[in-house]
């Protein structure tokens, strides 16, 4: 396999490393420590509009216009950012107007957190990655399938999505994991192939890691990454809310399928959490993207596992890690690790040049294509073109 040599980052505020503590016990971040993660990200967020990147602004207004993009955005580099706007309606049937703190679904954006905290339980002696999902749920009737195959979505298994939907008799109940794990159990569809032949993406292996961190941490899903991720590094903006326990999300964007008219409703399917189900802002992805490039979540030979290429490259240069897609070129050592996301009426793009320490989010509550070729921001950035693999898998 190809392993590039990481960027090595200094990491500070070492009071961090209490907060982010990736045992399982129910730590809690000191009033300290919440006053010097406020003061660090007021430091990472500081952003004068008037200096504002004024191409990216032209780019974005432009896209806007023409091809009705709808959403939030966000681009840095070296620590900076150069860039952030709003565009458009959070719900346009009540012509509600976005803001930066506006909660979206990510969607599969979700996916590179629930990697997080599996590595996180990894490092603590919780869970080993060779461990099989049987091993957790005994009456799991699949064998052979290994975390590690989870997380590079290898195990073969079908896509609940599809399979639940013939099955879940209750359309207008969400579905939690446990339930969509016991489906497996009752009705044991056929798997696509066997365990850790080949590479297929697919929303199972994450529904199956989201139960994992609830099983092993002994804690709820919300409530572990509450504790582990997005406390200590000051996501105040983020949470995870499922069908399962709401009946209704409490978030203010509604996702549109294509044209304005057509607003997506949540239905059972979003009660399943870890393949998504995270609402964040592209502020607090930021918070994150900095926390894993100062190794405030986990340390950073476990981080750098996760950008492993687990799998044959696709169009030469692509592949998935750990949560993770990849693009690698190891003659230009170019090395970004990214996660689309699209999920009942959201589209979204979350991007990390690690090479040239460039991090883009774009989240976006209008599926009508317009962030599917975004070229003409890879060139104001100095970026290569990644396209192929993108849009194809959320």
């Amino acid at each position: 396999m190809i392993k590039f040599p990481s960027i090595v980052y200094i990491a500070f505020l070492p009071l961090f490393l209490t907060a982010c503590s990736t045992g399982t016990s129910k730590e809690k971040v000191t009033t300290s420590n919440i006053i010097d993660v406020a003061k660090r990200n007021t430091e990472i967020l500081k952003y004068n509009p008037a200096m504002a990147d004024k191409k990216l602004k032209e780019y974005f207004t432009d896209i806007h216009k023409k091809r009705n993009f709808n959403g939030n955005v966000l681009i840095a580099k070296k620590g900076k950012i150069l860039y952030e706007g709003t565009f458009g309606w959070a719900d346009y049937l009540h012509r509600d107007s976005l803001k930066l703190q506006s909660q979206f679904q990510l969607a599969s954006v979700s996916k590179p957190m629930t990697a997080i905290a599996i590595l996180q339980l990894m490092e603590a002696g919780k869970l080993k990655l060779n461990q099989t999902v049987d091993y957790f749920f005994p009456e799991f009737p699949y064998k052979g399938i290994t975390i590690q195959m989870l997380l590079s979505h290898r195990s073969g298994l079908n896509n609940y999505v599809y399979f639940s939907d013939e099955v879940w008799k209750e359309k207008y109940k969400g579905m939690s994991n446990m339930d969509v794990i016991k489906l497996y159990e009752e009705y044991k569809p056929a798997p696509y192939f066997p365990p850790g032949r080949q590479y297929h993406y697919n929303n199972t292996n994450f529904m199956l890691l989201g139960a994992i961190v609830q099983k092993v941490s002994g804690q709820t899903f919300e409530v572990y990454m509450k504790q582990h991720i997005f406390d200590p590094v000051g996501m105040k903006h983020t949470a995870i809310y499922s069908t399962a326990k709401y009946q209704k999300i409490p978030a203010d964007v509604v996702g549109h399928d294509r044209i304005w008219r057509r607003s997506v409703r949540q239905d059972f399917l979003d009660g399943v959490i870890g393949d998504k189900g995270v609402y964040s802002t592209v502020e607090d992805l930021y918070l994150f993207d900095q926390a894993l490039r100062d190794n405030l979540l986990l340390k950073r030979s476990s981080l750098d596992s996760a950008y492993v290429p687990r799998e044959k490259f696709k169009y030469d240069y692509f592949n998935y890690g750990y949560g993770w897609h990849l693009y690698l070129n190891p003659d230009k050592n170019e090395e970004i690790v990214y996660h689309p996301g699209w999920w009942h009426g959201f589209r979204h793009m979350y991007m990390r040049d690690m090479k040239r320490d460039i991090t883009i989010v774009i989240l976006s509550n209008l599926v009508n294509g317009s962030i599917n070729q975004i070229d003409d921001v890879y060139k104001i950035l100095g970026m290569p073109v990644v396209r192929r693999g993108v849009s194809d898998e959320d």
